[in-house]
């Protein structure tokens, strides 16, 4: 347990003075000492407790005296660990021995004298550690902005307008842009001393045409040209001995302690964070975070206030940024619809990860959404990246890493769109179209404008297998990471730029684009208001409470289609299934349903129409369910295959008597997706929900680290255990189980319908409560498991 200093004890438990956190009782203090937080500070506070009792604070130094000359003056002492300085002034320095020996030294000498200057040295001041949470006035910084945007807004005469004003409000001035790009500059010289021919490159929204006020300055250090100076250098140095090159450049400096053809990015990076701490004026807190998807130099300008990432293997995300200018340029829609969607998006709390990574949408994956809605427009707004790489001369082909990057340089090299739209229209038509699109079924390609079916994914770990036989020497590329929201970058087809949204954050953002929807119905949306009251993009803009669900959607359990949970086994079944992958899904899901209510819950469940209970229901269950999906097989045997729109619904087989879509209409969609399985009788006559945790802390006779529903044999055990102990109800609970599939129109789903038939006892609302949670995570054990289909 933690030392007393750092644990206080008070009236309502303890109070960590580390962290700053109260805790209500021991339990909760002995997991908050060894949580990763409190042992992280820990370790932090001796680090710089180490620091200070080697250290010494020099002052009296001249600007002109550089780190190495202080280094050299104090080695005499012992060896010296680090020497940190004042780059902005160049007047003190703070000097760090390896050894509390040289510490001594260095103090007990009475002066010091170095390049004619007499220098004053003392120990290092101790400052006590405290720990300064980051204030998290995010929410409050936005919410001062809207108080301040809602009248200019409220003025205006329509939505277009109200988007203008959005742009011209957040959007980087004209001194921020200059300012950026004198940093920059500043850079570039900064590195150039240290890796010649290298070049400093932005990239992201401070470039993009889409950049806000204290955005991030991303950089890009290409390193390309510098490594072929450095090879060429050595070549001529074995050739003479040792010297300089033949450009004349001496390569005695950085370059001679590092090989950036077999150096790794972190080892690059970590020269990088040490040129910025020593060699660039006012910039501080850098870091290296080495553990990112791409390893990056983090830095915190002071002067300008403003933070600063550098990475050296991203030039893919400098191609990214040319082409959203592209876009840009070609359609001037655009930027009013990305500025305005993403203030919506954070004032709903969907996007804008604080620390950089979270479960939301990040600007990148919005602005993208953005896009591909624009292609999907009738007509479409903006072409598709297949459709600019044929725009394209043989001068502009680019290809980075294997992927194909081409497009036009310059946005009079594509023809203008024939859509219309104004700006109102097309801000409805979002909300519209992802209110009602499939994102669990779907893969978001912007290269190709449209939707490609999961199931194109769900195979082909073989394939690639199969393909790498054949062609070993092709540099392979992997499968995209799936997720609840699955979108593909542009050219990096492997990868899933909203990768890192959870199911929670994917459902959020469908809900608030179908409140959205709803609202852009109305007339506040469209007219102005002659009362002076809040309208257009004011109320879209302004948080609102919880919404209040129906009866009906209470008494609903959505399992979800998780195409990242599936195990191989029934992902290649659901690759080979193709379009049709819904119903086999579906059969999996209610077997599994069926499963948990009568093996591990121990229901007793009969079939609707009135037969025997069904002790040995799986037979009826899968009976009933292929006579419903044998006619959806056949109608897709029938069904064309061409290739489908995003958005637009199947046609129904040429047996059926519906008549065909007119040509350019959006075919009906089949009713084929929604097969029609008869409720579930259901019966249960103890309280199994109540106690579980107990007991299966009893079974084990220890603390169960898995989460409820991880394991079906030891739920099973609990369940027995609770009917053994405890007495039946005085009246059994009755209920009926509707099993629905949804999907096409909205995110794939199995939906469960409860509805109470007998409740004498008033348990039926407990036990729901406790399905809501402990039936999805069973249903994905067994499916994981591949059970669902026993």
């Amino acid at each position: 347990m933690e030392s007393d200093s750092d644990i206080k004890a008070t009236p309502k438990g303890f109070h960590c003075l580390l962290c700053n956190v109260n805790l209500p009782n021991s339990s909760s203090l002995e997991q908050h000492v060894k949580g990763r937080k409190h042992q992280t500070l820990r370790s932090v506070r001796d680090t710089r407790k180490s620091q200070e009792e080697h250290s010494v604070f020099v002052s009296g130094i001249k600007p002109h005296i550089s780190q190495t000359d202080i280094t050299k003056h104090f080695q005499q002492f012992g060896p010296v660990a680090d020497v940190i300085m004042d780059k902005d002034k160049g007047v003190f320095a703070i000097v760090q021995f390896s050894e509390t020996e040289s510490l001594q030294a260095t103090l007990s000498c009475l002066e010091h004298q170095m390049k004619g200057m007499k220098l004053r040295v003392k120990p290092r001041e101790k400052k006590e550690f405290k720990f300064v949470p980051k204030k998290r006035s995010d929410a409050e910084k936005m919410q001062e902005v809207l108080d301040r945007l809602k009248p200019q807004l409220c003025q205006l005469l329509s939505v277009d307008a109200q988007m203008q004003c959005v742009v011209e409000r957040f959007q980087l001035g004209e001194n921020e842009r200059k300012t950026r790009s004198l940093l920059v500059q500043l850079l570039q010289e900064v590195f150039i001393e240290f890796f010649p021919d290298s070049q400093i490159l932005p990239f992201g929204s401070s470039v993009n045409t889409f950049g806000i006020h204290s955005c991030d300055l991303d950089l890009f250090l290409d390193l390309e040209n510098t490594k072929v100076f450095q090879a060429r250098a050595k070549s001529t140095t074995e050739q003479a001995g040792e010297g300089t090159s033949d450009d004349g450049r001496s390569e005695d400096s950085i370059l001679s302690d590092i090989d950036l053809t077999t150096a790794s990015p972190a080892e690059v990076l970590d020269l990088v964070a040490a040129i910025l701490k020593r060699c660039v004026p006012s910039a501080h807190k850098v870091n290296v975070v080495s553990s990112a998807r791409l390893p990056v130099a983090k830095f915190h300008h002071r002067e300008l206030n403003l933070q600063g990432d550098i990475t050296i293997n991203n030039r893919l995300a400098v191609r990214n940024t040319r082409f959203l200018q592209l876009c840009s340029g070609m359609d001037d829609r655009l930027r009013p619809l990305v500025y305005t969607i993403r203030y919506w998006a954070k004032q709903r709390q969907l996007a804008g990860n604080p620390s950089g990574s979270g479960p939301l949408l990040n600007n990148y994956a919005l602005t993208l959404l953005i896009i591909f809605f624009l292609q999907n427009s009738e007509p479409p707004v903006l072409p598709t990246v297949e459709q600019l790489k044929d725009m394209a001369c043989e001068e502009e082909e680019c290809v980075i890493e294997g992927w194909n990057c081409t497009f036009p340089s310059q946005p009079i090299s594509v023809p203008p769109s024939k859509n219309t739209q104004d700006l109102c229209t097309l801000l409805s038509g979002f909300f519209s179209f992802y209110a009602k699109f499939d994102f669990a079924s779907s893969v978001i390609s912007v290269r190709e404008g449209r939707a490609l079916p999961i199931t194109d994914f769900l195979g082909q770990k073989k394939e690639k297998e199969a393909m790498q036989e054949e062609q070993p020497t092709r540099t392979p590329h992997h499968s995209p990471k799936l997720a609840p929201l699955n979108l593909l970058d542009p050219f990096e087809l492997s990868h899933n730029v909203a990768g890192n949204l959870n199911e929670r954050s994917q459902r959020c953002f469908q809900s608030e684009c179908q409140e959205a929807e709803k609202y852009c119905r109305s007339l506040q949306y469209k007219r102005k208001s002659a009362k002076g009251k809040m309208w257009g993009l004011v109320r879209l803009f302004t948080p609102h409470g919880e919404v209040p669900h129906n009866k009906a959607d209470s008494l609903t359990i959505s399992i979800p289609f998780k195409s990242a949970t599936l195990p191989e086994g029934l992902r290649n079944q659901l690759h080979m299934a193709g379009d049709d992958f819904r119903p086999l899904w579906f059969q999996k899901v209610c077997a599994a349903v069926e499963g948990v209510l009568t093996s591990v819950l121990r229901c007793h469940l009969a079939p609707s129409t009135g037969g025997e209970e069904m002790d040995a229901s799986s037979a009826s269950l899968n009976t009933s369910m292929n006579s419903s999906f044998g006619s959806v097989e056949s109608q897709s045997d029938t069904s064309p295959t061409g290739t489908v729109k995003v958005g637009a619904k199947r046609l129904l087989s040429s047996g059926s008597d519906a008549t065909v879509s007119p040509q350019g209409k959006k075919p009906r969609l089949a009713k084929r997706g929604k097969p029609d399985i008869p409720p579930w009788i259901c019966m249960q006559k103890h309280m199994v929900w109540a106690g579980r945790r107990k007991v299966r802390r009893e079974l084990i006779k220890d603390t169960d680290t898995r989460p409820e529903g991880s394991c079906m044999e030891m739920e099973s055990q609990v369940t027995a255990h609770i009917i053994d102990k405890e007495p039946e109800l005085k009246e059994p609970l009755e209920f009926t189980v509707q099993p629905q599939m949804v999907g096409g129109t909205e995110s794939t789903k199995a939906v469960l319908k409860l509805e109470p038939t007998s409740d004498m006892t008033g348990v039926f609302n407990d036990f729901f409560h406790f399905l809501e949670v402990f039936l999805p995570k069973m249903v994905e054990t067994l499916l994981e498991k591949e059970i669902g289909g026993v």
